[in-house]
């Protein structure tokens, strides 16, 4: 909070913080851990999803009496990664229809109710997955209405080619926007 403070003070314009969660605590999660492969215990709308939906309002307030506010939060960082990552990366899994599900039935109405004028991103991974996961989320009213923009990771741009994926994901979904969240270079072992 100091180095935002900092951060936002030198700024000759308002900074745009946004968030990204990697897990929910261990007891919301179907393998009792922050770390590993596991989803959200349950299915939406149930306790776990509320409750989960409720620690991002939680989140924003804590901030917020801070003098700290949050352009946009992101459903789950890398939400397929969850499937594939090291025994102890923190991690949740959602497929996309399991996000479609989350926004609809308990994030976004979370926002919605909370005084906060956060955003919302969907994905928050690799663009490969586009546009499929918009397809299956943004294909759903409910979802969509809740839903700004697609955040979007570069590390396997070379395997799918922006008209594949950003043009394509764009097309269908014109009044979304697409914003790259993460990126650096390095990231293979071999390279």
């Amino acid at each position: 909070i100091p180095l935002l403070h900092r951060a936002l003070a030198m700024s000759k314009r308002p900074l745009l913080l946004f968030a990204s969660p990697w897990t929910a605590p261990g007891w919301m999660k179907s393998n009792g851990d922050v770390r590993g492969k596991g989803t959200l215990k349950g299915k939406a709308g149930d306790k776990y999803h509320k409750s989960w939906a409720n620690y991002f309002i939680k989140f924003l307030d804590e901030y917020a009496k801070h003098n700290v506010t949050f352009w946009a939060v992101t459903a789950q960082n890398e939400p397929l990664a969850g499937l594939f990552t090291p025994p102890q990366a923190p991690t949740i899994a959602f497929t996309a229809a399991q996000q479609r599900d989350f926004i609809a039935q308990d994030l976004g109405p979370a926002l919605a109710r909370s005084p906060h004028r956060t955003q919302l991103l969907m994905l928050d991974d690799q663009r490969i997955h586009l546009p499929h996961w918009a397809k299956v989320v943004l294909g759903n009213a409910t979802a969509a209405r809740y839903v700004a923009g697609l955040a979007v990771h570069w590390y396997l741009d070379a395997i799918v080619p922006p008209g594949c994926s950003l043009e394509a994901t764009h097309k269908l979904f014109p009044d979304h926007f697409l914003l790259y969240t993460e990126a650096c270079t390095g990231f293979f072992t071999f390279r």
